[in-house]
């Protein structure tokens, strides 16, 4: 029996010559697209415990970082230079405590476009992080963040994707994912990405 070579999926920013380019996704159809990312930030249980409290000088850490991620979902391609300009329909922020020692970030966007969000639900996970390390900076310069992670995908061509192990919430629900390793599923509707 003879044996085929199985194709390597090919970068979708490169072309055949080897150069970076922005995806034509002017002939695609406008489809439903929905991303949740997730991202966490570790500090010290002081530093946590101001957050809880709501005693941090600079103000409510929690309110700031979910106006920071959903700004940032807005100017993504403003950051990423080869993210096609999109208008999401929804931006959703969710920034919680989660003792002894985190802050679990969900970023969920939603957009009636021809190309996914996921970019942008990353941003927006990302940047909240951000945004509560420079609000808790002054108290713990040892937070760490990460990691930053695709939990959920829905629309275009590639279907529905969710992080194995994970219900893509995540892990707000104070559940750790039992594996690293995304799974796409079969579902396939209209072109995407």
């Amino acid at each position: 029996m003879k044996r085929t070579a199985r194709k390597r999926p090919a970068l979708s920013h490169v072309d055949a010559a080897g150069n970076v380019n922005m995806v034509d996704v002017a002939e695609k159809p406008v489809t439903l697209r929905v991303a949740v990312a997730s991202a966490r930030v570790t500090m010290s249980r002081a530093a946590l415990e101001l957050l809880r409290a709501g005693t941090n000088r600079k103000g409510d850490a929690l309110a700031a970082a979910r106006i920071a991620g959903i700004q940032a979902a807005k100017r993504t391609s403003e950051l990423i230079p080869l993210c096609h300009g999109l208008s999401p329909e929804h931006v959703a922020v969710d920034v919680q405590l989660a003792p002894p020692r985190s802050v679990m970030i969900r970023a969920e966007v939603r957009v009636l476009g021809r190309t996914g969000v996921e970019m942008e639900a990353l941003t927006a996970a990302s940047v909240a992080a951000l945004t509560i390390y420079d609000m808790c900076k002054a108290v713990d310069r040892g937070m760490g963040i990460g990691p930053i992670r695709l939990e959920h995908k829905r629309g275009g061509r590639s279907g529905e994707w969710n992080r194995a192990g994970g219900r893509g919430d995540g892990g707000a629900n104070g559940r750790k994912p039992r594996s690293t390793q995304g799974r796409r599923t079969a579902t396939r509707r209209g072109g995407g990405e």
